[in-house]
């Protein structure tokens, strides 16, 4: 039979879209990429604010309709299903089979009994969240491309910040051990992938909870030293987690990206305790003082939530003052989504719609000022770049400096002008222009 995938949100949630087509592929099923052939489509849902819930109801429907044609079954898993479950088997009959977050120790005897025996399974018992360790990773198979994988080193939260859910959906924070993490890396460098994206909710967290410590720094020297290995990053690090180990890292293992994905969320400290977020102002500025003196050309991206409950005006300028002068490399701003059970869904003054979304676009108004500027720095200067595709017209080979982070930040445009076929290469390249978010580049003569 032929089996289509969607998967929706993180990269977190694409590892364990992974694992279930590596589980159909060793039981001979066909992966199919057209969903209008698929016989059985399986969705990996993500449940983390309302655009992410409506996207998953949305595409749920959507597969739905193929039942009309050649598919079969519709199987819907991940953190809507977790956080819905009941709610999800009443609203949409068209489903077959939903599959939890603490059933994927089960998930392949679930879709067997499914398919084989026409068995629809939906009542099970809640168990412990994550089953890391029953999950078969080193059978995944990876969807993103040729020259990058994700590598998730733990699964869920403990920072409980006020406005988010992934606490209750996924549990807290649990580290994989180190041995298994190593062994992995080594199966995907064996595959071919140069570059690997180390990856959990907080990463800074990495070991605390199995070996006493935080082994973050120490994790990421050894994948370093792994044959075949190019660059590696880390996303997520939470600034309160951000050791002078891990900075000292960055500074000093040239495979190690210089980057640093630091969530803040906002600069208010009344804003930031109502979060209950661990650092302050004061805290945050040092610590982006102190990641900038050791690593001069390092590259700095956060996070912000805009029109969380109780937000003053006189709050929003400081945070707009802070995006002026913090001057990070990279922002993304999300406006505050309230999430039942969550304790800032309780919180009194919710702030206005209206509000929340003129925030948001003086934010990255701000921020796309700073990014042109902080570009332009790099205007003359060569560096590496690894191509990963090239534009329709063929004129440009499209890739990323070590800098970028696939999906989410910027490209290089480098220009075609070589006759030799760069796809999936490393190369120089001088840097010749910038728009606001891309850079525009040339092959370096004579370096490649």
């Amino acid at each position: 039979m032929k089996v289509g995938f969607v998967s929706l949100g993180c990269g977190k949630n694409l590892i364990d879209t992974e694992v279930a087509i590596g589980m159909f592929k060793d039981h001979q099923y066909i992966i199919e990429n057209n969903p209008a052939e698929a016989e059985i489509i399986v969705i990996n849902t993500c449940g983390f604010i309302d655009t992410a819930k409506e996207e998953a109801i949305n595409t749920i429907l959507e597969m739905a309709e193929y039942k009309k044609k050649k598919c079969k079954y519709l199987i819907a898993m991940g953190c809507l299903v977790q956080r819905y479950y009941k709610e999800l088997i009443k609203a949409l009959p068209e489903v077959d089979l939903f599959i939890k977050l603490d059933e994927y120790d089960k998930l392949w005897e679930k879709i067997d009994n499914l398919i084989k025996r026409k068995i629809v399974i939906n009542k099970t018992k809640n168990s412990e969240i994550p089953m890391l360790e029953q999950v078969d990773f080193m059978n995944r198979v990876v969807t993103t491309g040729k020259d990058y994988a994700y590598l998730k080193i733990g699964e869920g939260c403990s920072n409980r910040c006020t406005y988010c859910a992934i606490p209750g959906i996924r549990g807290p924070f649990i580290s994989r051990k180190k041995e298994d993490i190593l062994h992995e890396a080594n199966m995907l460098t064996k595959q071919g992938f140069t570059e690997i994206i180390v990856i959990a909710q907080d990463t800074t967290k990495y070991g605390i909870d199995i070996y006493g410590e935080p082994k973050l720094a120490e994790l990421i020297e050894e994948i370093t030293h792994i044959k075949g290995i190019k660059w590696v990053r880390f996303l997520y690090s939470y600034p309160e987690g951000i050791t002078e180990e891990l900075i000292d890292l960055v500074a000093k293992n040239e495979k190690v990206a210089k980057y640093f994905d630091i969530p803040i969320q906002h600069i208010s400290d009344k804003v930031l305790k109502r979060m209950n977020r661990k650092t302050t102002k004061k805290q945050i500025e040092s610590l982006l003082e102190r990641i900038r003196k050791q690593i001069p050309d390092v590259v700095l991206r956060t996070s912000l939530m805009v029109g969380f409950p109780g937000e003053t005006n006189e709050d929003f300028e400081e945070l707009k003052d802070f995006v002026k002068t913090a001057k990070f490399d990279k922002l993304g701003t999300f406006m505050y989504s309230k999430e039942e059970g969550t304790p800032a869904a309780k919180l009194p003054e919710q702030i206005h719609g209206n509000t929340k979304k003129s925030r948001y676009n003086q934010i990255m108004q701000i921020q796309q000022n700073v990014s042109k500027q902080n570009l332009e720095k790099r205007l003359g200067k060569t560096c590496e770049v690894l191509i990963e595709n090239v534009s329709f017209d063929k004129k440009y080979y499209i890739g990323r400096t070590m800098q970028d982070v696939p999906e989410i930040d910027g490209v290089v445009y480098v220009k075609n002008t070589s006759e030799k076929n760069l796809l999936h290469k490393y190369i120089n390249a001088k840097i010749i222009g910038v728009n606001d978010y891309d850079l525009i580049a040339e092959v370096e003569k004579g370096r490649r």
